[in-house]
Formats: C-alpha cells, sequence, structure tokens
C-alpha cells in the first residue's frame, strides 16, 4: 500500500501508436499502465509535483531533476535505442517468463519464445492489447468477476488472468466453462501447475449458469452459431460492465438471409456465408447498443479458425440515440432476418 516507491516510464508502441509505459514498483508487486503522448505528459507533470525528484536517461545525457534544480551527467544508456528504431514491444515480453507459456510450450523456462510458436506468442498480445483498452471500463476496487464461456485450449482465458492480475494488480475471480470433459480437466492441470490464483474451469454453458454475485466482465471465445447469442444476452441480463466476444459459425442468418437485391451476390455460398456472417454481428452490436453498450466490431486475428475473425467489444453505459431502434429493425427487416439475441433479450 501507499505510495510506489520507484515509478518508470518509456515509450512503447501499441498498435502502431506511440504510447508511454507507467510501471509502478511497490513493495510486494508492480503493476503497468499504458497512457498516450498527451495524458502521459499530464501524468508525468503530476508526479514531479509529488515525488519532487527524477531521472531522464537519453543516448545523449542523464537529466537529475531536483526540485527546481536540473543536473545534467554523462549518459548511462548511451546505446538505448531511438523512439524512431525501438522494437515492437508487448505487454506479455519476450525474456520474461510468464508461466502459462511456459507450460504449454510457447515460452522456455528462461522466458524465450520458441520459434515455432511465436504466431501464439503475437496472437496471445493482441488480444491483450484488445482487453487493455477496456480494463478502465472496469470497476476500480474489489475483485473482479470474469465469465468465460468455450475457453477451449484456454490460452486467451491465462492471458487475461496473467494481464488483470500480474500487470494490474487485481484480484479476481475468472470462471472457465466448456462443454468438453477433456477440456476442462485439462484446463484445471494447467491452473494448478501456473498456480493462477482465483482461476477456476467447469463443465457447462453460459445460459444455465447460477451467477451469485454480480458479473464484471463476460467473454465468449468462438461459442458456434447462437451459442454467442446465448452469451451475449447472459451477459446483458448480468449487467456486465464489459463483453467481449468473437463469434463462430453463423449458421443462423445463412439459413434466413434474402434480398432480391443481393441475389447475385447470395448465390454464391462464399459470399453469402461471409456476408450473412458480417450483417450478424451488425445486427448484435446494434442490439447491444440498444441495451445501453457502447460497441465496436474489431478485427482480432485467430490462428486456429478463419485467418481474421471479428471480436464484438461492448462497454456498458452509454444510452441508445434516439434513430436506433429504427437503424437496426431497417437493416434486419431488409435481409427478412430474425436474429436469435433479439428474441433472448426480448424474453430477458
Amino acid at each position: 500500500s501507499g505510495l510506489p516507491t520507484r515509478i518508470v516510464v518509456e515509450p512503447v508502441e501499441l498498435r502502431d501508436q506511440d504510447f508511454y509505459r507507467f510501471t509502478s514498483h511497490l513493495v510486494d508487486r508492480a503493476t503497468h499502465e499504458n497512457l498516450g503522448v498527451t495524458a502521459a505528459h499530464e501524468r508525468i507533470e503530476e508526479l514531479l509535483a509529488e515525488y519532487g525528484q527524477a531521472l531522464l536517461q537519453s543516448p545523449e545525457a542523464d537529466w537529475q531533476i531536483l526540485g527546481e534544480k536540473v543536473l545534467r551527467h554523462p549518459p548511462t544508456r548511451p546505446n538505448a535505442s531511438r523512439i524512431h528504431d525501438r522494437r515492437k514491444r508487448y505487454l506479455l515480453e519476450e525474456g520474461t517468463p510468464v508461466p502459462f507459456l511456459v507450460e504449454l510450450g510457447v515460452m522456455t523456462a528462461a522466458g524465450q519464445v520458441r520459434k515455432s510458436r511465436y504466431d501464439k506468442f503475437r496472437q496471445v498480445n493482441r488480444f491483450l492489447e484488445l482487453v487493455e483498452d477496456v480494463v478502465p471500463s472496469l470497476p476500480a476496487g474489489g475483485t473482479l468477476r470474469i465469465v468465460d464461456f468455450g475457453c477451449g485450449k484456454s490460452y486467451l482465458t491465462f492471458a487475461l488472468h496473467h494481464l488483470l492480475t500480474v500487470i494490474h494488480g487485481r484480484e479476481v475471480e475468472i470462471v472457465g466453462l466448456d462443454l468438453k470433459q477433456d477440456v476442462i480437466e485439462a484446463c484445471t492441470v494447467l491452473a494448478d501447475r501456473s498456480a493462477a490464483a482465483g482461476l477456476r474451469f467447469q463443465l457447462g454453458e453460459i445460459a444455465s449458469f447460477d451467477a451469485e454475485e454480480k458479473v464484471d466482465l463476460v467473454v465468449s471465445l468462438h461459442a458456434c452459431d447462437t451459442a454467442t447469442d446465448d452469451a451475449l444476452a447472459q451477459a446483458v441480463r448480468w449487467g456486465a460492465d464489459v463483453i467481449l466476444a468473437v463469434p463462430c459459425c453463423q449458421k443462423e442468418a445463412y439459413g434466413q438471409i434474402r434480398s432480391d437485391l443481393l441475389a447475385p451476390l447470395l448465390r454464391h455460398g462464399l459470399a453469402k456465408e461471409r456476408f450473412a456472417a458480417l450483417v450478424t454481428d451488425a445486427l448484435r452490436a446494434q442490439l447491444l447498443e440498444l441495451a445501453g453498450y457502447r460497441t465496436q466490431l474489431v478485427e482480432f486475428v485467430e490462428l486456429e479458425h478463419t485467418p481474421k475473425n471479428v471480436l464484438i467489444r461492448a462497454v456498458r453505459g452509454r444510452r441508445p440515440g434516439p434513430d436506433a431502434r429504427r437503424s437496426y429493425e431497417a437493416l434486419r427487416d431488409s435481409f427478412g432476418l430474425d436474429p436469435a439475441l433479439e428474441r433472448l433479450l426480448s424474453t430477458s
């Protein structure tokens, strides 16, 4: 507790944009926060006023700030990379062992990423970047309660646990649900071997899961067809602050969609499949907005499934606009669709 003993600020690049990473060293842990350039400058001014001293390291010189006095010293990092040629920095960095990545064979015990698993390492980091953006929208205090439906091999479930507990220093209760017994058993073993406190796995589906307390974050990755809608509807019923969903196999709309205007496109099975998936996700986003969420459709690169998937990212707390319902109905009716999510929400 109390003020950090030391705060290190360094430039990083996330999603091809410049940020500053603030690493706060406390007695028993270190926490990380990424801020844009303007916000970082404001934070640095606040910290200087609070601490009264700082050390700025550059390739040319070290600058020691002591109150209103600034002293120049010879550089202690003369070979430091310039900002324009620094290598890409990840939330999970190579060279620092991450227990679950070591157990899954992505990293060696020394923290080096195995060449054959580098794509998986990048994918996990990309997912964490997308989560990092919405961490400020989660409750600031207390234990974070998270339900992850369709955890599968659980790379991303464990990555989420690491981000929140190790990088952000939060206490969590994460429940990973899956319909396959062997998956649950394998994930439970991995959680034990990784000493992942607050992470458990159980057999079941999200529609029948009994959440005893408020759920802050719902994650649903690759739930097939309308199972994604079950997850989204349950998240809305629970009043989850944040929803992250990567849909898969949108078969419902494929069987319903019709349009005289687009008949030349829809006669091709592949084109119809992809178009139906995009329309489905657009309608899901609109329904979430009607339920009071600020919603984005973000590209998410996946390896085991389609090359590029859509991530639905929704944050609670926004009133729908006056034309939101009319806009949703116009899109729905133009293709003759009866979306599962609308039916599920209407019975909530």
